[in-house]
Parts: C-alpha cells; structure tokens; sequence
C-alpha cells in the first residue's frame, strides 16, 4: 500500500507535520507523492507569490480552494455545483473533516487512536454520499440530453409534415418527375414487414403462431441471417451453387447490380433448358438431387406442384429459391432503401423477380396482405421507371386488402403527374374507394371525414365519365341488380362495353377478375348509386368533359406493352388470360421467363446442340415426337435428362403403345352410313 493510502486511512495530510531543522531541504520523493504534487514550491516551502506566515509554515500541497459562507462553513451546494471529479471532490472533504483532529494529535501525540478510527468512518460515509450525489446529477444531465435529442427529432420530423400541408393545401406540383427522395420514402421498405409471423402475430397472437416454431429453432443449423425467408432444417445443406451478385455502377444516388453465373452454374443452366424441353418434371427432380439451390429449377418445379393442388410444396420451393439468392447478396444491396436497381433485360436477374412475385401471391392466399404489399413495394423499387412486372396493377389492390388507404392516396398524390395513374382503371376506381373507406373510420375528426367523402365522389365520378365499361360488369360481378334507367342508357349500356379498345377491355378485366369483392358492401353500393346518377345528369346535360373523355379513350389505350400482358400470363386471372391477343397466346410460354423482353442483354449463350436426330432421319424424327426421350443407338442421351431410350428400346416402347391402343379399339362403335343417309350427314363425329 502507498504512503499516500496509509495517510488518508489515517487522516495526516503532508506539510503540516513538526519541522525539524531540516525541514526545508529538498527531499527525493516517492512517484505516488511526485505525482500528486500540483506547482512546484519555491526554496522555503512557500507558495508562489504567497507570503510566509506565522513564522515558518507549509501549507498544505493538497488543500483545494474552497468556497465558504460569511459563517466559515462550507457550502455544500457548492460542492456539488462545482465540475470536479469525483476524487477531488472526496479529497477536498477529507481536508476538512481531518485538520480538527490533526491539530488535536499534534498537541496530545498518539493517544486518541479511536477518535481517528471515527473520523475514518465519518470520511467514509461523506465519500458515499457525495458519490451518490454525483451519479445522480449525472443521470439528470443525460435524461436532459435525451429529452432534447428526442426533440430535435420531433421537431424535424414536424417540419416534414408542416411542408407537406403546405404543399397538400396549395395544390400545386412542380412538373416533372419527382425528386429521389420522395420515391424513397414512397417505395420504402422495411425488414419486419417482410416477415408473414409479423403479421399472423397481429391476428392470432405470438403464442399460436411461434407455438410450434420454437423447438425447431434450438436445431437450426444456419448461422446466415436472411430478411426474405427463414431457413428450415428439412431443406438440403446449403453450398454455394455458383450464383453471386456484382456492382455495375453508382450514379446519381443509386446503385445497379446483377446476379451473375460462374461457369459450375452455367452448365447446370444448360442441363435445365435440356430438361424444360423434354417436358418431363422428373428431368427436373433428377438436377436438383446434384444442384439442390439452382433458382429456375426450383420455379419451374414450383409451377408443376402448384399445377398438381401441392401448394405446401410450390411455396417451400420458391422459398427455397429466395434463400439462395439472399445468400448471393452483394454487401452493399439493401432490400429497403429504394436505391438498388436490377436490369430486368438480364435474364440472370428475372428469376429474383419472379421469385418474390410468387412469394407475394402465395402471402396474398395464405391471408397476409400487408406482408404481400411490403413485398409488391420490393418489386418495384428494383425498377419503379420500366416496371417490368407492371406492380402498378397490383399495388393498389394489396393496399385495399392491407387496409392501408393513407399508402394508396399518398402514392397517388406523388405520382400522378409523372406516371398519369388516373388513366389505369384500377387507380381510377381504387383511389376514390379508398377514399371513402377512409371517410368511414370514426376515430378522424369530423371535417377530415367529410373532405375525404367529398373527394371520393368527385374522384369515382371522374372514373365513371373515363371508363364507362367498367360499370355494368362490376355490377354483375357484385350480384347487383341496376336500375332501368341505368342499364338502358346509351352511356353505361351494352355498347360502352363493346366500344371500348382491346388494351383497355384487358385492363377492366383484370382489375375487375381480381378487386370486384371489395365493392360488395351496402354501403359502398349506395355510395356508388348516387354518383352514377350525378353522372347520368352530367351526361344529359351535355357536359363538355363526356366528349373529352371519349376522345382520350379511343386514342390512348389502342396497344398494351408487353410488361402488362406479362402481368396477366403471372396473374393467372381467367378473364383476364382470355382477353389476350392471339399474338401472345401463340408463343411458348415458360413459367421460369413469361415474355422475355425483346432487348434481352445475355452474358453468356447457350451452346449449340448438335445430334443425329436432326440430321434427315425420318424413322428417328417420328420417334422423338412420339417419345422426347427417344435417342438413337450409340447416341448419348441428353445431360441432365433422366431415362433416355436407346433405338431397341424406343421400337419396344412404340409397339407396346401400338399394341395397348388396338387392344382398346373397338370397330363395333363405328356404325355404317344408312341406306336413306349415304353421306353420312349427323352420323360420324
């Protein structure tokens, strides 16, 4: 233990023990006491600039100043105001409670030994409670440091708002399409939103939906954190599959990137396309037993199960696609801020697309629409200029279903000017339904409710004079009967429905096939009455916009792009398909890559495929087309394809198909023509 200690336990302060006669001379000291030592002394003991009194006395080299009141004692508050450190502030306590009892020990020598072990306790207790005082002056500053932090916050996020009532109540937009910033915050997503639990939470609670999920997660052996999907113990073992993600560039706040193929991922490429022509999913299963993370293979597997009413299956498929192309991630790809751009033209980046879109179908089915709509942001932020998938047609509806009617409108206020959302039939009717839905809530204050249910008339007026074909169908949708006077108008009758141009007749079909039950409700019905009169008055009345509205229709909507006919092979909404063009209905096509895009940018090509099949055999030709299995003798068959037939094989195969098809063929069903009917007529199907 240091002298210094020593002395503290036993109250003596240095300089003021009895001078000998060589008092004054200068002393080596310990380090302890060297540094303790504030300014140097000058030869004498004195301080500087301070004047000797009472003969020859040291002050002591410790004693802090000290405020005193006109009474001498110190000042207590003072104390605690003073910014000192904790163990300046014990020292200068320990001063004062110990220089009585020193003087007394200087004139009485040692004998008061108990009186010191007391002033050690009082030393003590003094420490504690001026170190309590400061611990809690210090959680009083911190809370106020917090306090106003939280309130520099609130006070910026009160001028956002405060701007955007400026801007709402002028009305007036800049032309032009909108700053990044907006969109950002339009298109932003976030993590929790994207995980189903989130929501099923809500609606039944954590206890029924994790019930089950805890016992699995003690013997999960996946260290990777994913956003999109949660890994599950009955999955293969991952190992990379050769699929990664590159940075092509930054510009201008926002970030491209691709998914590329290393040459392992390229030929296992080739192997599917092999296996996707032989039209046989077992081909399939075969490639994913050696590449059990390869993406188009799990959709194009997913698309079979879906087919054969194994839904558990098809979405543990397409989540198991996510994962592997979450696990691809380049560091600097974010989910959420709305910045990172991938190239749809790049068919390395399609299956991402397509992945999350039926991940978001299945979430719509399984009765999450919110985690469904967090998702449809996603897919649109990848791209929100080109919009590939055509979400545009979607977001509103998952936005409805989600009950999130501020989202909607808000979306809509943004994006009007630079994207002209009036002139889709789906915006047109949703957001005045939103708005009406809105007026329905109780907990907005009363002007509130009445300016929305005002908006929400002019807006649903404007969409019946733009899309009077959309009426009478949404009528029969809904099980309602309309009024004479109604259906027997030439603005809403038969001929608005047949009048209307193919483009537009695909769009009304599609929002109709898919958001018709959100009209169902009697008040809404209602509500829905009354503007189609005003507009019947309108249009009686020979209001100038009718004409107008007319003229828009015939000359905009003569061709839909091929996004929106991709949107309706992925939709798979019956009425929809069947109003595609024959254009579209002709062409193949795969669930892996719906309508590749006419300018698709390719990074590698799929090698030529070179066979004897194709080289003028006529025997062989009819046997492929017979079997897709079919190979010639000492022909290998295809890589990746399960099964393939040898040339013996395939003539057993064909004679044993021959033979089953005669033994099921009757000639006694074929009746002769009768003698009074010689041709035949109305006998031979």
């Amino acid at each position: 233990m240091s002298r210094r200690a020593l002395r503290r336990l036993r109250g003596e302060q240095r300089g003021q023990e009895p001078l000998g006669p060589g008092a004054l001379q200068f002393v080596l000291r310990d380090d302890d006491d060297a540094e303790e030592e504030g300014p140097k002394r000058r030869p004498g003991g004195r301080r500087p600039g301070g004047a000797a009194k009472e003969g020859v006395r040291v002050n002591n080299r410790f004693e802090l100043v000290r405020r005193r009141r006109p009474g001498g004692r110190i000042n207590t508050e003072d104390l605690e105001d003073d910014p000192v450190m904790s163990g300046e502030r014990s020292d200068c306590v320990l001063t004062d409670t110990a220089a009585p009892a020193h003087k007394g020990r200087a004139q009485r020598g040692n004998t008061e030994t108990r009186r010191d072990g007391g002033v050690a306790k009082a030393v003590s207790s003094e420490q504690s409670n001026a170190g309590s005082k400061l611990r809690k002056k210090k959680k009083k500053q911190k809370n106020k440091k917090t306090s106003t932090g939280e309130t520099s916050e609130n006070g910026l996020e009160d001028i956002d708002l405060i701007l955007e009532r400026i801007e709402d109540s002028s009305g007036l937009y800049r032309p032009g399409p909108a700053p990044l910033s907006s969109r950002k915050r339009i298109l932003y997503v976030e993590h929790r939103h994207l995980n189903p639990d989130t929501e099923l939470k809500r609606y039944f609670g954590a206890r029924a939906v994790l019930g089950e999920q805890r016992p699995r997660q003690r013997q999960r052996v996946y260290p990777k954190c994913t956003w999109l999907t949660a890994p599950k113990s009955t999955w293969p073992r991952y190992s990379k599959p050769g699929l990664f993600m590159r940075l092509l560039e930054s510009k201008k706040g926002l970030s491209f990137f691709t998914f590329e193929h290393n040459e392992e991922y390229q030929q296992a490429q080739h192997k599917f396309l092999v296996a996707v022509e032989s039209m046989e999913p077992n081909n399939i299963v075969v490639l994913l037993q050696t590449n059990p993370y390869h993406v188009d293979s799990l959709l194009q597997l997913s698309d079979a199960c879906r087919f054969q009413e194994d839904q558990e299956m098809a979405r543990d498929l397409i989540e198991r696609a996510l994962y592997s192309m979450e696990c691809a991630f380049h560091p600097l790809f974010s989910l959420t801020s709305g910045t990172c751009r991938l190239d749809y033209r790049r068919p390395e980046n399609r299956s991402f697309y397509l992945a999350l879109y039926k991940q978001m179908s299945f979430l719509e089915k399984r009765g999450c629409p919110c985690t469904a709509l967090e998702y449809c942001k996603l897919i649109l932020s990848l791209e929100p200029d080109d919009d590939p998938l055509c979400m545009l047609l979607l977001i509103d509806h998952l936005a409805l279903r989600a009950r999130n009617y501020e989202y909607l409108i808000r979306l809509f206020q943004e994006w009007e000017v630079h994207r002209n959302l009036s002139q889709l039939p789906n915006f047109a009717f949703s957001v005045p339904l939103a708005y009406f839905l809105l007026s329905q809530q109780a907990e907005l204050p009363e002007h509130e409710l009445s300016a929305a249910r005002e908006k929400a008339s002019l807006l649903i007026q404007q969409a019946l004079t733009m899309f009077p074909g959309v009426l009478m169908p949404l009528l029969e949708y809904c099980s309602v009967r309309p009024d004479a006077t109604v259906s027997h108008h030439h603005f809403f009758g038969p001929n608005a429905e047949i009048s209307q141009p193919p483009a537009l007749s695909q769009l009304v079909s599609l929002y109709l096939g898919r958001s018709h039950f959100l009209w169902k409700e009697p008040t809404t019905m209602s509500w829905l009455e009354e503007n189609v009169r005003e507009v019947l008055q309108a249009v009686d009345a020979g209001d100038p916009a009718v004409d107008a509205c007319e003229s828009r229709r015939k000359t905009l909507y003569q061709c839909a792009p091929r996004n929106i006919y991709r949107h309706v092979i992925l939709s798979e909404i019956k009425e929809a398909v069947a109003a595609l063009p024959p254009d579209v209905t002709t062409q193949s096509v795969m669930g892996f890559d719906p309508l590749p895009p006419l300018d698709t940018i390719h990074s590698y090509v799929r090698p030529e495929r070179l066979s004897p099949v194709s080289h003028g055999n006529t025997i062989a030709l009819f046997f492929r087309s017979l079997l897709p299995n079919y190979t010639m003798e000492g022909e290998r068959p295809e890589e990746g394809v399960a099964g393939g037939l040898n040339h013996n094989q395939g003539l057993n195969r064909l004679m044993l198909a021959v033979r089953d098809m005669m033994a099921n063929f009757h000639f006694n069903d074929l009746e002769a023509p009768r003698e009074d009917n010689p041709e035949g007529e109305g006998e031979w199907d």
